[in-house]
């Protein structure tokens, strides 16, 4: 065990340097990790992709100019004839952005950029397999003016003010005008919270200045231990499938995952089960879908039940709202798994701070230790039903 968390801080520290997507630094990331997949005689699969950074840098930022634009109209309620116009103009420019930005993957507004996704299967003894399990980290990095949990915090500040005084303004300006002045200065001081969300989101900017130890440093790790660990004839499972992936561009706007679910949505989504690996540092958190099927049951019991000493952690929200993850996108797809993350770890995150220094080897090994037994011994269960 003492040679796995070796190996765990050795390969972390080779790959904790910026690696912005689309930049040299990922493609380095990218070539330091293939090579390691070599060594272990395996040829990993790869697949190039181009995005447009258009998707997570601009239009964000648009949109959130366009409400706030919309919102000012309405709640000035000047009667004049330029408004209309002006309302006409910004919502013809809003359902051309929403058309444009309807399948992220396809935008080629401003500068186009080129990124990659890795994989290695690993097919299952049998003949027919019963199923296949995915194990899933992103490769890239990115640094922020404001590191994630800051940045959750402004956009649910913008959404949950703009929802009161969409009502005030109705209520304002069409049910019981006879109360404007009231209205008025409820809806003065939302607007002003509101106006200062959206000026904080504008000027988050993105750079090349995180190492990413943690996001998603320790996920790749992870995801490269498994791999070793199920590469070796002897540790192949007899019944499921395992594929090894490793995104790009995840960090702007999950183009790695939008890319790669080419490869896998023809698989029966009720055979697949995925393993997100996002952002590990002391403490694990574990975000299980909704799917109340019989191998999720079993599954999520014996996580949240595991005999191997590791505390593992539920997230305490009803709607992870406000951040995005490879693992975000496979749920909306419809597929079933788990996300494991570590919502602590977020005030480092995106940050120079997201260091090694700030990561539990301890815990990534009784992480790689608990995933390997139970998939091992799901393997044995379920070809028994």
């Amino acid at each position: 065990m003492l040679e796995i968390e070796k190996n765990i801080k050795e390969f972390l520290t080779k790959i904790s340097f910026p690696r912005l997507s689309g930049t040299l630094h990922e493609e380095k990331a990218f070539e330091i990790i293939s090579n390691r997949i070599k060594n272990l005689g395996l040829n990993p699969t790869i697949q190039n992709f181009k995005f447009s950074p258009f998707y997570s840098t601009w239009y964000p930022k648009i949109s959130f100019l366009i409400i706030n634009l919309i919102i000012v109209i309405f709640f000035l309620n000047i009667k004049h004839i330029i408004f209309p116009i002006i309302l006409m103009i910004i919502s013809f420019f809003a359902l051309t952005l929403y058309l444009i930005t309807r399948k992220p993957e396809t935008i080629k507004v401003g500068k186009v950029l080129r990124s990659q996704n890795l994989h290695v299967q690993i097919p299952s003894k049998a003949s027919e397999s019963l199923g296949t399990i995915l194990f899933f980290c992103h490769v890239d990095s990115k640094g922020q003016t404001f590191n994630i949990l800051n940045r959750i915090r402004i956009i649910r500040t913008h959404v949950f003010t703009l929802i009161p005084l969409i009502f005030i303004i109705i209520l304002k300006n069409y049910i019981i005008p006879q109360f404007s002045e009231i209205f008025l200065f409820l809806g003065m001081i939302l607007f002003v919270i509101n106006c200062c969300s959206t000026i904080l989101f504008l000027f988050n900017f993105t750079n090349n200045k995180s190492p990413g130890s943690i996001d998603d440093g320790s996920g790749i790790v992870v995801v490269y231990e498994l791999l070793k660990f199920f590469s070796r004839t002897s540790n192949k499972l007899n019944n499921y499938d395992l594929w090894f992936v490793f995104t790009g561009a995840e960090e702007q706007g999950t183009m790695g995952i939008r890319f790669f679910y080419n490869l896998i949505k023809y698989l029966d989504k009720t055979k697949l089960i995925i393993f997100n690996f996002d952002a590990i540092a002391k403490d694990v958190f574990f975000f299980p879908s909704k799917h109340s099927t019989s191998d999720m049951n079993w599954l999520t019991q014996k996580i949240f039940n595991n005999d191997i000493g590791l505390a593992i952690n539920k997230n305490p929200k009803k709607i992870y709202f406000g951040s995005h993850s490879d693992g975000y996108f496979l749920k909306k797809k419809g597929l079933k798994g788990f996300g494991i993350g570590d919502m602590k770890s977020y005030k480092y995150i995106h940050t120079i701070n997201d260091k090694i220094d700030k990561i539990n080897v301890s815990t990534l090994k009784k992480l790689i230790h608990l995933i390997i037994n139970l998939i091992k011994e799901f393997d044995i269960a379920f070809s028994l039903k």
